[in-house]
């Protein structure tokens, strides 16, 4: 099942009953509806209110390694999908020729849209050594990251798969831990997923909650969903993933704006496990709010399309991933979504209660409250796992971040019914590397990775007698 399949005959039908039920529901008895629609929110957000104070509370559970030499060590093809990305094009370069791993077992395919000459010219511009390879991609529909990444699949010669962005510094050690976990984690191990980070985070309030809301899905929330067996939403970067399990699951969906969290949960329907890794890699993030916007919309737009996609086949997904699959899939895309559509409802409707009846509204007023304090917590905890702490000032705005989402999903609820698979492109380049992944008094922009990465590596630019 894919993107462009579209919903079934069965969703259809059964979406519109469900529609006329409860619109008629409503006109017969609107306050019974309200409330029973009320309560069953309530026990949804309590589910995520605990999910969250666990993530926080719960230290991380990163897969085990088996040390290897060199010589044991599996080859890793590197895709990186670039377009529009001649800033950022040698600094790719150098980060992928930091990675400690040899150089002979190191196949890095760079995949540019073939009418993208700016890329292309600063690529070639660049003194690019062995293990790089341009991959020219023929323009067709759709013009997606997923498209290209398939592209350059079949030329990948490395028994693992391992994904970046155009921007990303990951940690030079980060490659030998994904290649002994998945030699330490057994056979059925398809992905593991490293934490993300960012660089330029101290640049301005948008980045700092950006960097906030990072660490708690990739150092709190994404350890607890592998610690239970859960499917991951991966991160569209820094996953690495068994070209074995890969080609099993078709590759990535083409037509879905995140590949990502739906190759996830297509690894787990098909009975695959996933886990993460500490060597986390740095990104740029959003610095404005027009770009953010257009990223977050693109995001709520994909989880959309993935939500759909595997609700259509949930018998798939807890017969690969039991029942914590289907659990997984409401509480990590479903509650994105729900927070994206509910946040500001609920802030508006919390308001306007407490003003008509008060001794009605607290119950509403408690629950929103736990739903903050829970999120702070996981945010902190993750902030302190990622290597720097939280301002108080950003932990206690962070509600007024999420009211943001608000007309993103409107951008993307839009864009779902007229241009689905349009890729709205996050530019890079536009703020400079200020190292401020960790605080000041933390030097090593890594050293926010728990376990045995802690040390300072320094990045080598040439590995194994590569051509530099």
């Amino acid at each position: 099942m894919c993107v462009a399949t579209g919903a079934s005959g069965a969703q259809i039908a059964l979406s519109l009953g469900i529609s006329v039920y409860i619109a008629g529901l409503i006109w017969l008895a609107p306050v019974t509806v309200a409330v029973a629609l009320a309560t069953l929110g309530a026990v949804f957000f309590t589910a995520v209110i605990i999910l969250r104070t666990a993530a926080a509370l719960t230290p991380p559970a990163w897969a085990p390694r088996r040390r290897l030499k060199d010589a044991e060590l599996p080859g890793i093809t590197v895709i990186v999908a670039l377009y529009r990305e001649e800033r950022v094009a040698a600094g790719l370069v150098r980060a992928i020729q930091a990675l400690n791993y040899p150089a002979n077992k190191l196949d890095v395919k760079l995949a540019v849209e073939a009418d993208d000459a700016g890329t292309l010219a600063a690529l070639r511009a660049t003194l690019l050594d062995a293990r790089f390879e341009i991959v020219p991609v023929p323009p067709s529909s759709p013009r997606t990251k997923p498209k290209a990444l398939n592209y350059a699949l079949r030329f990948a010669r490395g028994e693992i798969v391992s994904i970046y962005d155009a921007e990303d510094r990951p940690h030079p050690d980060q490659l030998r831990v994904a290649a002994e976990a998945f030699v330490a984690g057994g056979a059925r191990l398809a992905c593991v997923q490293a934490p993300l980070n960012w660089y330029n985070r101290r640049r301005n309030w948008l980045t700092r909650q950006f960097a906030l809301e990072y660490a708690a899905n990739f150092n709190a929330l994404l350890p607890l969903y592998a610690r239970m067996g859960w499917p991951l939403p991966l991160g569209g970067t820094s996953n690495h993933v068994r070209l074995s399990a890969l080609k099993a699951a078709g590759g990535w969906d083409a037509y879905n704006v995140t590949e990502d969290a739906d190759l996830g949960f297509r690894l787990a329907a098909l009975g695959w496990r996933l886990a993460v890794i500490a060597p986390p890699t740095l990104e740029e993030a959003p610095a404005r709010l027009p770009g953010w916007l257009g990223q977050r919309s693109r995001w709520l737009k994909g989880y959309m399309q993935t939500w759909g996609v595997h609700m259509r086949t949930l018998g798939c997904l807890r017969h690969g991933a039991g029942a914590g699959g289907v659990v997984s899939l409401q509480l990590t895309l479903g509650a994105a979504l729900a927070s994206a559509a509910l946040h500001a409802l609920s802030v508006a409707g919390c308001a306007i209660l407490m003003m008509l009846n008060p001794a009605a509204a607290w119950p509403a007023l408690i629950l929103l409250a736990a739903g903050y304090a829970s999120a702070m917590a996981c945010a902190a905890a993750g902030a302190r796992r990622a290597g720097f702490r939280a301002r108080a000032g950003d932990l206690f705005s962070m509600p007024a971040y999420w009211l943001l989402q608000t007309p993103a999903l409107g951008k993307a609820l839009r864009e779902l019914f007229l241009d689905p698979y349009f890729w709205d492109k996050t530019e890079h380049g536009l703020c400079p590397e200020d190292g401020a992944g960790p605080d000041a008094s933390r030097p090593d922009p890594y050293a926010g990775a728990d376990g045995d990465v802690r040390r300072a590596v320094r990045p080598r630019l040439a590995n194994d007698g590569a051509r530099a």
